[in-house]
């Protein structure tokens, strides 16, 4: 592994000139928030968050980072954006929040400094943001201890996910800014789990998660065919 930067400096871009938005629950964001006690609660429930080490990959501005400590975790959470982590600093400062941390370094560079270091790490919606999403995936098992836990999200590749994550979610609904996503980025689930396991992980458990636009709820279930988790652990 080495720690050369796997970013893309238009995404950093694009998301630091919403940085401000991001604790806005109705602003460009809000699906992160509706998420977020989804995909938390989830994490919690195989991880076990209470007194873990977590490390928060790609973590911007803080929603799931914040929500694990508060959860009991020490959490250390890690991007490369610069304003999103001051908004995420500023954010848990006024907030009170224990246990919390951000740093902005690249998870290839944490990985050589800390390896076998948490007990748990997350890296949601990252994936699909940088030109080498298998590096980021082997820095990740690289960090977890022995039997600790590895959780994935991103989004598959293929014409109903075109439809709902880009076109869908982006230019009808709304949901998202334009330009958010770039389907040639996309992840299927066979692609992502080959990382895994060559990374040395073993696949624990897939989730789907849901948008229903009339309820304008989200809900896990066992459909992968657009946003979609991941959970693996590290053998002992």
């Amino acid at each position: 592994m080495n720690a050369e930067l796997n970013a893309d400096p238009d995404e950093l871009a694009k998301f630091g000139e919403l940085a401000h938005r991001w604790w806005d629950t109705e602003g460009e964001f809000r699906p992160l928030h509706q998420i977020n006690p989804l995909r938390l609660d989830w994490i919690d429930g195989l991880a076990g968050l209470k007194s873990k080490r977590v490390v928060d990959v790609g973590c911007g501005g803080g929603i799931l980072s914040e929500s694990m400590a508060l959860r009991g975790a020490q959490v250390l959470g890690i991007d490369l954006s610069h304003k999103p982590l001051r908004v995420a600093e500023l954010h848990a400062l006024e907030h009170g929040v224990p246990g919390l941390s951000y740093r902005e370094q690249a998870v290839e560079a944490l990985a050589l400094e800390q390896p076998a270091g948490f007990d748990a790490v997350t890296c949601m919606e990252m994936l699909e943001h940088v030109p080498d999403p298998a590096s980021g995936v082997r820095a990740c098992a690289a960090l977890a201890k022995p039997g600790g836990w590895v959780f994935l999200s991103t989004i598959n590749r293929n014409v109903k996910a075109f439809v709902l994550a880009i076109v869908g979610a982006e230019h009808v609904l709304k949901l998202l800014p334009k330009g958010t996503h770039e389907y040639a980025r996309f992840i299927r689930p066979s692609e992502l789990a080959h990382w895994c396991r060559d990374a040395g992980l073993e696949i624990a458990q897939f989730k789907g998660m849901e948008y229903n636009p009339l309820s304008r709820r989200y809900r896990l279930s066992s459909d992968t065919s657009v946003n979609y988790l991941l959970a693996c652990r590290k053998p002992r």
